[in-house]
């Protein structure tokens, strides 16, 4: 089979996986809703044509509840996952991913110290959340970079890890002592905390989606520079890449996505991890189809988790953020363990 049919099957493969997963995920819950109806419902807001005979609960329950859900699950996974490709590919480690490397837990400070004091900046008003949230997640992998480089000049990916860990624990702390002065928001920032895409609604999605278009065209124009920085940095400068400037962008864009991720649901963990590496294994290192194919498998994988999440215990709901890290961190044990056989190997 050639490599150009091989893509195209990843592509196709990708796709399916993706509109399966939305449509499984509008499907199930406590009201079964059929398929056919969904795509009825679905086609005639697109076209902008009367639903007929369709029950208005059925209209309810997929415009209004589970289609904005689903959507903003599909974001936020998304987001993550060519996050943690991005990472990946330029500190060149497959466990590196915004949770690992303190940009999600950064994220989340940015955010609880918005709802902490219900700021709201002026002339941004509702992306008063997602902006600090970035700008913290930003402000956090630069100081990762600083004390890493500090630790050692040679600045090795596992230093690097590290730092993110220690600045993950260290902005844990401060995200518990939040909680601990918190007062009637106590419940709203602890679920918040555990990652959940529920009764969101229409408007987070307008609040992730130009985040997620500036942080994917960033990520998503920079995959040639990040092909050649998988071979080391002085290669790349001999071929003509501006290392310095790149890895600039590349984290930025990283961040963006990461940070408007937390904003709208949380801290989700792993899925930057687990996606990118079973894409990679799935479909090669080639950043080119790496970062989209990571997009769509990120989004089918968060629908499916936030569908376990609502349907497993139901009808209570767990945290989205349980789901993910339950699939990931033997994932993260996986690789750790393989890594270390390959050196010793």
């Amino acid at each position: 089979m050639s490599l150009q049919n091989n893509r195209i099957i990843a592509y196709v493969t990708a796709t399916a996986l993706l509109i399966a997963a939305m449509l499984i995920g509008i499907s199930i819950g406590t009201v079964s809703v059929p398929v056919l109806t969904i795509l009825k419902l679905i086609g005639a807001e697109l076209l902008h044509l009367p639903t007929g005979k369709t029950d208005p609960m059925f209209t309810t329950i997929v415009m209004d509840i589970r289609l904005p859900r689903v959507i903003l699950a599909g974001l936020v996974g998304a987001s993550l996952a060519i996050a943690g490709a991005a990472f990946q590919g330029l500190l060149r480690n497959p466990l590196a991913d915004p949770y690992v490397l303190g940009v999600s837990s950064g994220a989340s400070v940015g955010a609880v110290l918005v709802l902490f004091f219900n700021l709201s900046l002026p002339f941004i008003g509702i992306f008063t959340l997602p902006v600090m949230s970035i700008a913290a997640s930003i402000i956090t992998i630069f100081l990762v970079l600083f004390f890493a480089r500090q630790i050692e000049r040679s600045m090795r990916v596992e230093t690097i890890i590290l730092t993110g860990i220690v600045f993950s624990s260290f902005l844990g702390s401060l995200l518990s002592l939040m909680i601990a002065l918190t007062g009637e928001e106590l419940r709203q920032i602890i679920g918040w905390l555990l990652g959940s895409v529920s009764m969101r609604g229409w408007e987070y999605i307008a609040i992730i989606l130009p985040f997620f278009i500036i942080g994917s065209s960033i990520l998503l124009f920079s995959s040639k520079e990040l092909n050649a920085m998988s071979f080391g940095e002085e290669r790349a400068q001999h071929i003509g890449v501006n290392v310095a400037r790149r890895k600039l962008w590349i984290l930025i864009g990283g961040s963006i996505l990461t940070g408007a991720a937390v904003a709208v649901s949380g801290t989700i963990g792993f899925v930057g991890l687990v996606i990118p590496h079973l894409t990679r294994l799935l479909w090669g290192p080639d950043h080119r189809h790496l970062l989209p194919l990571s997009i769509l498998l990120g989004a089918a994988f968060l629908i499916i988790a936030d569908l376990f999440s609502r349907t497993i215990i139901s009808p209570t709901e767990l945290p989205i953020g349980v789901i993910t890290s339950l699939i990931g961190a033997p994932v993260f044990a996986i690789i750790l363990i393989r890594r270390r056989k390959e050196r010793r190997g």
